[in-house]
């Protein structure tokens, strides 16, 4: 009976209203509620948003291989890449500039662009003069470098990055060196946080930097000092603990889409995670074409958006800022807001 009524609370969450969904930029699909759209949209395949203290949204393409600007005001401007892929322009405009597969990009607020030019092994900058460089990793695929000078550190390939709320330390997920690393603007230096190099499921309670990890896509840390590890192929939500220890809070390991207990609800090869103001986890579920969300204080996972009448298509961002969920619908080349 106990397992009846877990399995009615759980289907019932998953067909709960969806909350009111703004069309950011693109267009609705039929059937979404919104007017149907024929205007052109330059978007292709875009990975990652963030914002700058003026409500400036930045975005980067994977496949279009170009950053974008969206103002306040709806004015929208490239602002580096040409849509090539390759690496090429560092010192120079960032108009002329080319990147190689960018997954993700975090904005100070005083509007510098950090961006995991992922197929380049490394971390690139556009800083507010609109000029181009490369902050962190040598462009080459590798391992080393902790301890040492950021441009020296190796990397095999600078899936998602995150930055703490002072803005002076980059979290990257390393996921082909099994590793979250730490890059620290203000001593220059390079150290990893999580992870042993080795390919396996972390036992709960280990140290992070001596236990396994499947493939570490993207992470975040929250406001007490936890680190958030997000594993696509691992199907899990891990975290580890200010005392440097991991565990795993939400998965089974296997592909799913069960709602409920964190360890007890199933994930779909996620892709990329947020934390909001509380401290809860937005999880761009990709295969399932779902935002799901984690409460650490309940230690349950439900469905957020894409249960309704407003389909996903390979969500890949999520951003949190200023009280709302941005979601980025790469399939469908847009970008949403969740408002409640």
């Amino acid at each position: 009976m106990k397992q009846l009524v877990c399995l009615l609370m759980i289907a019932l969450g998953t067909l709960a209203s969806e909350p009111k969904v703004t069309l950011i930029y693109g267009s609705w699909n039929p059937g979404e509620g919104g007017p149907v759209t024929t205007r052109t949209n330059p978007l292709k395949q875009p990975f990652g948003v963030d914002f700058d203290a003026q409500g400036n949204m930045f975005i980067v393409e994977l496949a279009g291989g170009r950053v974008h600007k969206l103002t306040p005001e709806n004015i929208f401007t490239t602002i580096a890449g040409d849509g090539s892929k390759s690496y090429k322009g560092d010192g120079g405009p960032a108009k002329a500039a080319t990147f190689n597969g960018m997954h993700n990009v975090a904005v100070t607020p005083a509007g510098d662009l950090y961006i995991s030019d992922s197929w380049n092994f490394c971390v690139r900058k556009i800083d507010t003069r609109g000029m181009a460089s490369t902050v962190v990793g040598t462009g080459k695929r590798g391992f080393g470098g902790d301890g040492g000078p950021l441009r020296k550190a190796a990397f095999t390939f600078t899936m998602c990055i995150t930055m703490n709320a002072a803005h002076d330390q980059i979290y990257i997920a390393d996921i082909q060196n099994r590793r979250i690393r730490v890059a620290d603007l203000k001593s220059g230096k390079v150290s990893t946080i999580a992870g042993n190099g080795k390919r396996g499921v972390p036992a709960d309670g280990a140290q992070a930097t001596e236990a396994p990890l499947v493939d570490p896509r993207a992470v975040a840390p929250d406001s007490k000092g936890n680190v958030y590890v997000l594993e696509r192929g691992g199907h899990a939500l891990r975290v580890v603990r200010p005392n440097g220890k991991i565990y795993t809070v939400a998965g089974t390991g296997k592909r799913g889409k069960q709602d409920g207990p964190g360890k007890q609800a199933a994930l779909g090869a996620p892709k990329h995670i947020c934390v909001d103001d509380a401290d809860n986890v937005y999880i761009a579920d990709e295969a399932n074409d779902l935002i799901r969300k984690y409460d650490p204080k309940t230690g349950e996972v439900s469905t957020v958006l894409g249960h309704g009448k407003v389909k996903l298509d390979y969500p890949h961002g999520v951003t949190w800022e200023k009280g709302k969920l941005y979601v980025v619908d790469t399939g469908h080349n847009r970008i949403l807001r969740i408002e409640d």
